[in-house]
């Protein structure tokens, strides 16, 4: 199982934790190939919790931005966020995130780290990241 993401792509998600005060977040559109989940497009979704510990996606925005995907034929593959002076690992909150959200959770922190996992039953799985 892999996360395709182009790098530019990695970097603005990157860039966007470095200067924010507060948790980023948002989704991953693209298409499902195989075990691959290939990303196309990435938007960014305010954190209505405007916390430096915790993020909760704006409903409306995801609404919308989940709507304008499926126009362009593009589905969820995948939840972003970043994690602040931690490493970017599922916390117990991102694990009922997942239970909720069956898609890659791509978690980045404020140093350029970052890691990709999937919930299979009741385990966390780590998933390559291939950055085209």
């Amino acid at each position: 199982m892999r996360l395709v993401i182009r790098q530019d792509d990695l970097k603005g998600i990157i860039k966007m934790t470095e200067r924010s005060a507060v948790e980023v977040c948002g989704f991953l559109f693209g298409r499902r190939e195989g075990n691959d989940f290939i990303v196309e497009e990435i938007r960014f979704i305010p954190n209505r919790l405007n916390s430096p510990t915790a993020f909760e996606m704006e409903p409306l925005e995801m609404v919308g931005a989940i709507d304008g995907a499926e126009e362009r034929g593009l589905g969820v593959v995948g939840i972003f966020h970043s994690h602040l002076k931690c490493p970017p690992g599922p916390s117990g909150r991102d694990l009922e995130g997942m239970m909720l959200w069956p898609v890659v959770w791509l978690i980045v922190d404020d140093r350029g780290n970052y890691g990709a996992y999937v919930l299979g039953g009741d385990k966390i799985r780590e998933v390559e990241v291939k950055i085209v």
